[in-house]
C-alpha cells in the first residue's frame, strides 16, 4: 500500500511545477520576472509570505515541541510578531511602493548612495545563501525518513538535488509569479493537513482526550517567568516573545528581500500592508494548529516519552503519526505537504537572491540603462548560479557533525540588526550620510559576530548552571542600537546632507519605473 503513497508524492512534485508555469504565463521583463509588474493578488502574497518562512523544520517541530513542554509558546511568539508586521506595513512599505522599487536595498541606494546598497545587498545574498543551505540540508533529514518508510532508500545529497532541479524549472522560467502561485497551494496543503490530522486525532482522544491535554499544561500560552536570565535567553519568555519577538519581525519582514520581494508583488499599497498584516495572523492559526497537533498527539499516546514510543527526537513524532496513524493516500498526500514546505523556502530564496544580485550589484556596473531583455536573462541566470551554490553548500552537510538546526536559528543574529538598523537611521537621523551608514553597518556586523559567538549567560537548569547563548530575538535590537548610536554620533561630526526625494511611483497603484536604474535614482 505504500506504493499509493509514493504515487501521490511524485503526482504532487510534477503537478506542482506544471501549476506554477501555467499559473506565471510568461515573463517579459525583469520587473515582472521579480516582482509580476505589481499584479498579484494580496491574499496569494500573504499566502506566499507564511510559506516562505515556514521550513520543513517548523512543520515537524511544532508539534514536538508542543508534546514536549512547550505548549502553545510559539503561539506567544507569533503575537510578537504581528506586532512587527504592523509597524513594517505602517512604516516601510510606503517607501517601497511609492518608490516603484523591486528591492528593498534600492531605498538605502536613494537615501545613502550606491555603496550601501551594494554592502546591503552583499550582506543579503550571503547571509541567504548560509541560512537557505542549512536549511536545505536540515529539510532533506526527515524527507530521508519519510521516503525509506516507503522503501526508497535516497541519500541526503540525491534529495537535495531531486528537491533544487524540481523547484529551479518553475523558478527560473516563472519568475516571481510561479514562486508565489505554488507557495500558496503548498500553504493550503501543509495547512490543511494539520487540520486533517486535527480531525483524526480528535476522533480517537474525544472531549477528554482535550481536558487531559488542557490540565497537564499542554495548552499553555504564556511564559510568565520573569527571571531576567531566562528573559534574556529563552525564546518563550514573555518579554523576549513580544517585545523582542515584534522587532525580529521588523528586521525580517521589513529589511529582508526574500520577504519584502513578495510585497512588492501586489497591485497596491493597500494592499501590500495587506498581505503583510495578513501573513501575521496566519502564521499565528498554523502555530495554533501544529501545536494542537502537538497536544492532541500526547492524549493519543498517553503521555509516553519519545524513547518511548521509539522515537529518536520529538522531530519525528509528527511525521511517525503521518506515517502509522493516517489512512494511505492521505499520508501521502501529508508527506508532499512537507516536501511542499522544503520547495516554497528554496523557491522563494532563488528568486530573491537573483532579484538582489542584479537590482542592486550588478546593475550598479552598468554606465546605462540596461534592455528588459538583458536584464531578464541576468535575473534568469542568477536563479541558476545561485541554485547550484545552495545545493553545493547544502551538500557539504551531509558529511557534517554538528546541530544544523541551531546554525540556521543563530545566521540571522549576524546581520539582521544591521539591516533594519541601517534602513531606521535613514528614516530617523536625517544628518546621517554615505559614510555614516557603511561605518554603522560594518560596526554593527563586527560587534554582533562577537555577541552570538562569544557572550554567554549563565542560567541555572536543575540545579547546575549552564551558559546559555542570548534569545534569538534580542539579538536584532542589540544591532539596531549599535547601528543607530555609531550613525547618530558619526553624523555629528559633519553638515547634514541635502534631502534626498525618493523616485516617483504610485503608491496607490503599484505603478512604478519600469528599469531598475531609474528606482535606484541612476540616470
Amino acid at each position: 500500500m505504500r506504493q499509493l503513497d509514493l504515487v501521490v508524492v511524485v503526482v504532487y512534485l510534477v503537478a506542482i511545477a506544471w501549476i506554477g508555469l501555467r499559473l506565471a504565463g510568461r515573463q517579459k521583463t525583469a520587473k515582472d520576472y521579480f516582482v509580476g509588474e505589481g499584479h498579484m493578488p494580496w491574499w496569494t502574497v500573504s499566502f506566499s509570505v507564511v510559506a516562505t518562512e515556514t521550513s520543513v523544520l517548523t512543520v515537524i517541530s511544532v508539534p514536538g515541541g508542543a508534546y514536549s513542554g512547550q505548549g502553545f509558546g510559539n503561539v506567544e511568539l507569533a503575537l510578537g510578531y504581528v506586532i512587527g508586521r504592523v509597524v513594517v506595513a505602517t512604516v516601510l512599505i510606503p517607501l517601497y511602493k511609492r518608490g516603484g522599487f523591486v528591492s528593498a536595498y534600492q531605498y538605502l541606494g536613494t537615501r545613502f548612495g550606491l555603496k550601501l546598497q551594494g554592502l546591503a545587498s552583499v550582506t543579503f545574498v550571503f547571509t541567504r545563501l548560509l541560512a537557505e543551505g542549512v536549511r536545505l540540508f536540515a529539510s532533506a533529514i526527515p524527507i530521508k525518513l519519510l521516503l525509506d518508510e516507503f522503501g526508497v532508500h535516497a541519500g541526503y545529497r540525491l534529495i537535495i538535488i531531486v528537491l533544487t532541479v524540481i523547484t529551479v524549472v518553475y523558478t527560473y522560467l516563472g519568475g516571481i509569479k510561479a514562486v508565489i502561485w505554488t507557495d500558496a497551494i503548498q500553504m493550503g496543503l501543509y495547512l490543511g493537513g494539520a487540520i486533517l490530522a486535527i480531525a483524526v486525532l480528535s476522533g480517537h482522544v474525544g472531549g477528554s482526550g482535550f481536558s487531559d491535554a488542557l490540565h497537564s499544561g499542554h495548552f499553555k500560552l504564556f511564559d510568565n517567568n520573569f527571571d531576567l536570565a531566562h528573559i534574556l535567553t529563552s525564546p518563550f519568555a514573555l518579554p523576549t516573545a513580544i517585545i523582542g519577538g515584534a522587532i525580529f519581525a521588523m528586521a525580517s519582514h521589513g529589511s529582508d528581500q526574500l520577504i519584502v520581494q513578495r510585497v512588492l508583488a501586489t497591485r497596491s499599497l493597500r494592499d501590500g500592508q495587506k498581505a503583510m498584516i495578513a501573513s501575521g495572523v496566519f502564521v499565528t492559526l498554523q502555530f495554533a494548529a501544529f501545536s494542537l497537533v502537538g497536544a492532541l498527539l500526547w492524549s493519543y499516546n498517553q503521555g509516553k516519552s519519545f524513547s518511548d514510543l521509539g522515537l529518536s527526537s520529538s522531530d519525528n513524532l509528527y511525521p511517525n503519526f503521518i506515517l502509522h496513524g493516517l489512512p494511505v493516500v492521505v499520508s501521502g498526500l501529508l508527506v508532499a505537504g512537507i516536501l511542499g514546505a522544503a520547495m516554497g523556502s528554496l523557491s522563494s530564496a532563488l528568486n530573491s537572491m537573483s532579484n538582489s544580485t542584479v537590482s542592486d550589484i550588478i546593475h550598479s556596473f552598468f554606465r546605462s540603462t540596461p534592455s528588459e531583455e538583458t536584464l531578464l536573462k541576468l535575473a534568469r541566470v542568477m536563479t541558476l548560479v545561485w541554485a547550484v551554490l545552495m545545493a553545493v553548500f547544502a551538500c557539504a552537510f551531509s558529511t557534517s557533525t554538528g546541530n544544523v538546526y541551531l546554525t540556521g536559528l543563530t545566521i540571522a543574529g549576524y546581520t539582521y540588526g544591521a539591516l533594519l538598523g541601517a534602513f531606521l537611521l535613514g528614516r530617523i537621523v536625517r544628518r546621517a550620510n554615505e559614510v555614516d551608514s557603511i561605518v554603522a553597518f560594518l560596526v554593527t556586523v563586527g560587534l554582533m559576530t562577537y555577541v552570538v559567538r562569544g557572550v554567554k549567560i549563565d542560567v541555572t537548569v536543575a540545579g547546575a548552571t549552564v551558559p546559555t547563548a542570548i534569545a534569538a530575538q534580542w539579538l536584532v535590537p542589540i544591532g539596531v542600537i549599535v547601528t543607530l548610536v555609531v550613525g547618530g554620533l558619526m553624523s555629528l561630526f559633519h553638515r547634514a546632507p541635502e534631502p534626498v526625494e525618493l523616485p516617483a511611483g504610485d503608491g496607490e497603484t503599484g505603478s512604478g519605473p519600469d528599469r531598475v536604474a531609474v528606482a535606484t535614482g541612476q540616470d
